[in-house]
């Protein structure tokens, strides 16, 4: 098996560094618009080299050297990144998307690469990347959903073909984010405004006392820390999410909303407003830095 990685960033590096030491895993290569990068190329070829991750020049010599492609970019260059890899597959090779899309862009993205002669197959990965690794359960679809999912499962991920229908596994992926995206931008705006009122310690035992199993000033802070160092990606995860209510019929009011703050502070973020708090600070600190507008 020669294996591709377009994106290497977190979950790239990942699967990356997961897939390589596979049985049966010949090669192990990726290729990012880092690489080509004068201000992130070295760093990021050295990081791959020092993997046994062999460091494409383009996408074109990425695909037409793999077998087994796997797209792991953001949600908005998921359409973007099939079309371009599509040309560049080798007919009876397989297209594993791992993004967060809508069904109806998992579908166009499928389209072009069944074109060329190449297998798509959609996955839904259900949680964060970084506590499981490779081992993150993920569902897939699509009619070559099954075929691959033996092959990974024999590396020992955690994989189910849920429908050879594809659509199917991004709309479970979907409908879980809206929830938990949701949540997370629903505990910063109250949490933060609690905090502003100083009626934090009224407000939380209230929360645990109608879901006891959750320990909120914990799971606070944890969603106040994956927002601050993954809020652009969430965001552009939940305009695919709003897509996926518009094509079910729906107004994605809720998942609107949820894109809007989970950009504002991905924007923060950027402007450098947390840079000097560690991952693990509380969420009160994370709180008490978001501006009054």
């Amino acid at each position: 098996m020669h294996i591709g990685l377009i994106g290497y960033g977190e979950v790239g590096k990942i699967f990356a560094a997961g897939l390589s030491t596979k049985t049966g895993v010949a090669r192990c290569a990726a290729w990012d618009l880092k690489f080509a990068d004068a201000r992130q190329q070295s760093a990021e070829l050295a990081h791959a080299s020092e993997q046994g991750v062999v460091a494409c020049a383009s996408m074109r010599e990425l695909c037409e050297s793999s077998n087994l492609v796997i797209s792991a970019v953001t949600a908005s260059n998921t359409m973007a990144v099939a079309t371009e890899a599509a040309p560049f597959l080798a007919a009876g090779s397989v297209f594993l998307d791992l993004n967060s899309a809508s069904p109806g862009t998992k579908q166009q993205c499928a389209a072009q690469v069944e074109a060329r002669g190449a297998h798509y197959v959609e996955a839904g990965v259900m949680t964060s990347v970084p506590p499981y690794g490779i081992k993150v359960p993920m569902l897939l679809g699509g009619p070559h959903a099954g075929v691959l999912a033996t092959q990974l499962k024999t590396w020992g991920l955690d994989v189910r073909a849920v429908s050879d229908k594809l659509g199917v596994a991004s709309a479970i992926k979907m409908c879980r984010s809206v929830m938990i995206k949701g949540l997370e931008a629903l505990v910063i705006e109250s949490y933060a405004t609690a905090r502003a009122y100083g009626v934090e310690d009224h407000v939380l035992p209230t929360l645990a006392e109608t879901f006891p199993s959750i320990d909120w000033d914990k799971q606070g802070a944890y969603f106040f820390s994956r927002v601050v160092q993954h809020g652009k990606r969430r965001a552009e995860e939940m305009r695919e999410a709003a897509n996926t209510v518009k094509e079910a019929g729906f107004a994605p009011l809720m998942t609107t909303a949820t894109a809007a703050k989970q950009q504002w502070v991905a924007d923060l973020a950027a402007q450098g407003l947390f840079k000097d708090l560690p991952k693990d600070a509380s969420w009160q600190a994370f709180a008490d830095r978001l501006p009054k507008a």
